[in-house]
Formats: structure tokens, C-alpha cells, sequence
């Protein structure tokens, strides 16, 4: 995978590279986030999923119509590729990354990748596992310059799909998301005799910040109504 160099949006960390591969005969894309040692993630990711010290975050696009039934082993693969090392988190996609939304709020960052082919409602009525359809998923990457608590973590991607859904109505698309969104926050890892943010609801100061950035993020990430 080979580094593109473009303009990078302001960012408290380092914004993402854009990184690029050959893979089932196509040019695809991956958005690394290196922001080092002292930051910890909660993540739904299929790699690197959970809570915990987190050296790097990767949200890598795969073809429309992938088959591979073992994305953890491939996203480790291509982590390995690009070099890096220690824990991290690897999400998949089959938007394409370099089309991303990007939000920012009170040094608040989330980026934001889209792909809205199979949406709906989270509680819609059917069956458990819908047929087969064409991919589509909505994957935010968020940092935050402050310590939370676990408590904090979890409520902050929350706090982000709150936000994600009120970007998608907004936007004029009747549903909550996708079957495959997935999310990660990353955090200053809390100071050993030191206080971290007990809170990352929509109205406290990190949660709102955050709800901000993402809904800016996913609003710009996605395509107009009528637009897969």
C-alpha cells in the first residue's frame, strides 16, 4: 500500500493518510490514523473491537460484492502491510474512503465514510438475516483531547449514533442506517492519579462537541437522496 499525499483538513491529531492497493482488480482505498502512544478507543470494529490502548486506527474499502469470510485475518494482513505495529482497529468498507466527510468542534475530529445501498430502521420488523444485497455502510472515526472513563467511551458511541441518525434525516434519508455501520472514539488515555470526563452524553461539553463533529461529518460523507 502506497501513501497518496493531498491537503489535510485541520485536525488536532494527525489527519488520516490515504493509502492505496491493488486488490480484486481494482485500485482501492484505506484512511490510516497513527495518533501514537497515550490514546485508548472504544470500537465496534471487526478488528481491534472493544475498549483499550490503541496504537493506530485503519478504515480500509474493500470491492462491492466481497466475499471473504474472514475480515479480521485480512485487515490484520493489510496492517501488516502498511507497517504497523501494536493493538489497533480495523474497519471495512465498501464506500469509497477518499470521499469521506469530515466534521471538527471545539478540538473535537470526526471523520466519516458513507455508503447507504442497504438502509432502514434498526427495529423494523423481518427476518434476522435479510437476503443477500448490495453493500453499504456508514463507518466514523472520532478523536477527543480529553480523558474519558469507560462509562464515558461507551456513552460517547452513543452519543455519535445520535447523532449519525439526525445527520441521515437530515439529510432526507428515512432510516437509521445501515446493518454494517460501525464506529470508533478515540480518547486521551486517563492520567494514572488523575481525573478523566465521567460524561460523553449530547449535553455535556465532550458529547456535545462530539455530536456536533459527527453529524457535520456524516452529513457531508453522505450522498443526496435518491443517490446510492
Amino acid at each position: 500500500m502506497t501513501a497518496v499525499v493531498e491537503p489535510a483538513p485541520p485536525a488536532l491529531s494527525a489527519p488520516p493518510e490515504l493509502l492505496e492497493r491493488d486488490e480484486d482488480g481494482q485500485r482501492l482505498g484505506a484512511l490510516l490514523w497513527r495518533p501514537g502512544s497515550g490514546w485508548r478507543a472504544v470500537s465496534s470494529a471487526v478488528l481491534g473491537g472493544g475498549i483499550g490502548e490503541r496504537a493506530w486506527v485503519m478504515n480500509v474499502q474493500v470491492a462491492h460484492g466481497y466475499t471473504r469470510t474472514d475480515p479480521e485475518a485480512h485487515l490484520a494482513e493489510l496492517a501488516r502491510r502498511a507497517g504497523l505495529r501494536g493493538p489497533g482497529v480495523g474497519l471495512m468498507t465498501a464506500a469509497e474512503v477518499a470521499r469521506r466527510g469530515t466534521g471538527s468542534d471545539g478540538g473535537v475530529e470526526a471523520v466519516a465514510t458513507a455508503g447507504i445501498e442497504v438502509r432502514g430502521w434498526a427495529a423494523a420488523p423481518g427476518p434476522a438475516v435479510p437476503a443477500p444485497q448490495a453493500p453499504g455502510t456508514i463507518n466514523i472515526v472520532v478523536t477527543v483531547p480529553a480523558p474519558l472513563t469507560d462509562a464515558a467511551l461507551v456513552n460517547a458511541v452513543a452519543t455519535a449514533t445520535e447523532a449519525k441518525v439526525q445527520a441521515l434525516l437530515d439529510a432526507g434519508h428515512d432510516c437509521s442506517g445501515t446493518p454494517t455501520d460501525a464506529v470508533c472514539v478515540l480518547a486521551r488515555q486517563p492520567p494514572a492519579d488523575g481525573p478523566a470526563e465521567p460524561f460523553a452524553g449530547p449535553r455535556s461539553l465532550w458529547g456535545a462537541r462530539l455530536a456536533r463533529a459527527v453529524h457535520a461529518a456524516v452529513g457531508a460523507a453522505l450522498p443526496a437522496p435518491g443517490v446510492s
